[in-house]
């Protein structure tokens, strides 16, 4: 699905917001390691891998955490109760990670049903747990009511322009390492990384791959629609690309450039999962292996000579499931 609209008027985020980011988080974040694709790994393409998954805290969302964090620090405005998120568990992470780099108090709502390697994580770090609930939406609305009643400042995973901006900051480093990159593919939950990624990524004239579980399509179904809509999450990688609904953000980048937005099974997720282990030795999440399983597949088929880098979001994950291979 390819999205020839273009939305009126200034977009949500915009690359200014992108460029600010990169020198608020300077220092901050590790840079990201580019990898080559075997021959034949992606197709056709010409192809890179980009091991996000090596950033703080096990993925991408340490970027806007770093930057969200930052902004409000130096803006003086982060109030003595600190912040509280809403998270599937990669986002709760990164917040507490930056609130503590920077000194502040950070609580983390998460469903009952987050792994158990992730709350884990999330006690290491100090942060202040609560579980409720079985999605995503029920923990966030409990951070709002704790945000409202506390005077904590309240982050989100995704729906944040601070947010979005930072994970930006990841294909700046991407266009860096590869200035003649045709096409980047990523994973898309809520939105946030696809959003911030969209506005560098057109700044450069790079196209953007959007993929999601079959079962679990906030950002492709609001494409159809034309505006955001809610949808049901049933996904093996629920846990990370579970958000009933994309951001404005992400969708208005989708409406105004070459976006693609494609779907995969989640078996197909759970096969590219278990071929970056079997082929490269990363034991990464589904969150991660949903961005190669779109090549994997054919939803998304580079030309010949592509050049490609799919992204490897996240690893926080309990490798116990990954099968060796024969």
């Amino acid at each position: 699905m390819t999205t020839p609209n273009t939305p009126a008027g200034d977009p949500v985020i915009s690359y200014a917001d992108v460029k600010a980011a990169t020198g608020r988080i300077a220092g901050l974040t590790r840079p990201v390691t580019v990898v080559a694709a075997d021959a034949g790994e992606l197709g056709a393409a010409d192809g890179w891998f980009a091991y996000e998954f090596t950033q703080h805290t096990g993925s991408f969302k340490a970027r806007g955490a770093a930057n969200f964090t930052a902004a409000h620090v130096e803006a003086g405005d982060m109030p003595d109760a600190g912040v509280v998120i809403a998270s599937g568990g990669n986002a709760g992470l990164a917040c507490a990670w930056a609130a503590r780099r920077r000194g502040v108090d950070a609580t983390v709502f998460l469903p009952e049903n987050a792994p158990a390697v992730k709350v884990a994580k999330l006690r290491s770090l100090g942060a202040d747990i609560h579980q409720v609930g079985t999605e995503y939406a029920t923990a966030l609305e409990a951070s709002r009511r704790y945000a409202a009643d506390s005077g904590a400042i309240l982050s989100h995973a995704y729906d944040n322009p601070l947010i979005a901006a930072g994970a930006g900051t990841l294909l700046e480093e991407i266009h860096s390492a590869l200035p003649t990159l045709d096409t980047v593919v990523v994973a898309v939950g809520g939105g946030g990384l696809f959003a911030g990624v969209a506005a560098a990524a057109h700044e450069y004239g790079v196209r953007v791959v959007a993929v999601e579980p079959e079962h679990s399509r906030a950002l492709n179904a609001s494409i159809e629609a034309g505006r955001p809509v809610d949808v049901p999450v049933d996904s093996v990688a629920a846990d990370s690309l579970g958000a009933r609904r994309a951001s404005a953000a992400a969708l208005d980048w989708a409406l105004r450039t070459d976006c693609v937005s494609v779907l995969v099974p989640d078996s197909a997720i759970v096969t590219a999962r278990q071929d970056l282990w079997d082929q490269r030795k990363l034991a990464v999440e589904h969150a991660a292996s949903t961005a190669l399983a779109a090549i994997r597949t054919g939803a998304y088929t580079p030309a010949d000579g592509e050049r490609v880098c799919v992204v490897l979001c996240g690893a926080n994950t309990d490798p116990g499931d990954l099968t060796r291979a024969t």
